[in-house]
């Protein structure tokens, strides 16, 4: 059997093919035993996964594109549970080729009109969900969401709750996409409870977890989210999911660093399960945590540049790690400026061994966020920082006698509307 890895020849192609095709005239031509029918069925699937893993392996949409026609005559015999299994199957391996999602598209769109023509109502749920899913992938949310309310709505009325838990944590994540937080929880907190209902398989679970650990990071709540992600990277381990617990480590690793616990970054990668993932993935928060625990922005921006294909291509690692510069970028600068009551930009920007026009817009926005209290003389090319000013007590100790005073005529007005009546 084929491993992702390995390249199919075109002879292997050939004898899964005659696999494939030629077991039903076979099964047709004679009278066999119910035994052996079942194994000949079974020897099918098979070989159409085989064929399916074949074609991954040698990165040929078209060819996946050409089978799924090719089978579909089969198909439409084929009992309906078997043939959701297979089409769900086939979809799942062609996603691994990369750079061919309008194709899967076009596929999916296809298998929806055909399971609608042949009332496959399961099967069509199932690719409506891997449809809604390729739609995220491909940054239109509009459309993902559009598929996926249809859907839920749908599926609502047939009480799948299996199948519901799908949908909304699909719907989360591309609520989350559009930065959407209430409606993104909402749909998590629905997933949630159609999942209690039921039991779960382990990969739903370790994907609510996921999920759980990136809303409440987005929220700053890095203690929260490291045990959901914890939670997750454990189950994944024991389903063997590599790529995805790599993923799940990686979010660990970056809540330790960005709740002030960088230290323990090396730790967690020494561990057990942190030493069956070593690559450049966990090198590169390594690096990171480094960067974090000298306090060296110029280190940290050295390190986003050179793994940038770790860090930068994740959207939730690079969010936090821009959030986690600006903060050390602030950091620094508070530090510099804070024996001078005036000094020049450009000294500024040497001293931090940053561009001017980074450090002047940096320095601005500080000031407008209050963060201290100075001024830009741009034409001087300056820096005017002014001493912290006393805390002003004045005004709230006038809006404190006006709520009183407010009191005791709310009080007059009572008892002089009782003397009245």
């Amino acid at each position: 059997m084929e491993t992702e890895s390995d390249v199919a020849t075109d002879d292997e192609i050939a004898s899964l093919r005659a696999v494939v095709f030629a077991s039903d005239a076979e099964g047709d031509a004679t009278t066999t035993t119910e035994s052996s029918t079942a194994t000949a069925i079974k020897n099918k699937e098979l070989a159409i996964e085989r064929l399916g893993n074949a074609y991954a392996s040698r990165d040929d949409a078209n060819a996946f594109k050409t089978l799924f026609s090719e089978l579909r005559p089969m198909l439409a015999k084929a009992p309906k549970a078997k043939t959701a299994k297979i089409v769900r199957g086939l979809i799942e391996i062609m996603g691994r080729i990369r750079g061919h999602d309008a194709m899967q598209v076009e596929l999916c769109r296809e298998h929806v009109e055909w399971a609608r023509a042949e009332r496959r109502t399961f099967l069509r749920h199932r690719v409506e969900l891997r449809l809604a899913t390729l739609h995220l992938t491909m940054r239109d949310y509009p459309e993902a969401l559009r598929v996926v309310g249809a859907l839920a709505r749908e599926v609502k009325k047939l009480d799948d709750k299996l199948l519901l838990v799908d949908i909304h944590l699909l719907e989360s994540r591309i609520h989350y996409a559009l930065r959407n937080l209430p409606k993104s929880k909402a749909a998590l907190t629905a997933a949630r409870t159609n999942a209690n209902a039921i039991y779960v398989p382990p990969s739903v679970q370790c994907q609510i977890d996921a999920q759980s650990g990136i809303l409440h990071a987005d929220e700053k709540d890095y203690k929260t989210a490291y045990s959901y992600f914890f939670e997750a990277f454990e189950q994944l381990n024991s389903l063997d999911e590599k790529s995805s617990a790599v993923t799940a480590l990686k979010y660990m690793l970056m809540c330790k660093i960005m709740c002030g616990q960088a230290e323990d970054v090396s730790t967690l990668i020494s561990s057990k399960g942190g030493l069956q993932h070593q690559g450049e993935a966990l090198d590169a928060m390594k690096a990171v945590s480094e960067a974090y625990k000298a306090r060296s922005l110029k280190d940290l921006q050295n390190v986003l540049r050179g793994y940038s294909a770790q860090l930068g291509d994740d959207p939730i690692i690079a969010a936090h790690l821009g959030s986690l510069q600006d903060s050390l970028m602030e950091e620094n600068l508070k530090r510099l400026i804070e024996p001078f009551s005036r000094v020049e930009i450009a000294h500024v920007a040497d001293l931090i061994e940053l561009p001017i026009a980074e450090v002047e817009m940096k320095l601005s926005q500080m000031i407008l966020d209050r963060k201290f209290e100075g001024i830009l003389d741009q034409g001087t090319g300056c820096l005017i920082v002014y001493d912290d000013p006393s805390a002003e007590t004045m005004y709230k100790a006038a809006l404190d006698v006006v709520q009183n005073v407010g009191k005791v005529v709310d009080s007059l007005t009572v008892k002089s509307s009782k003397i009245v009546a």
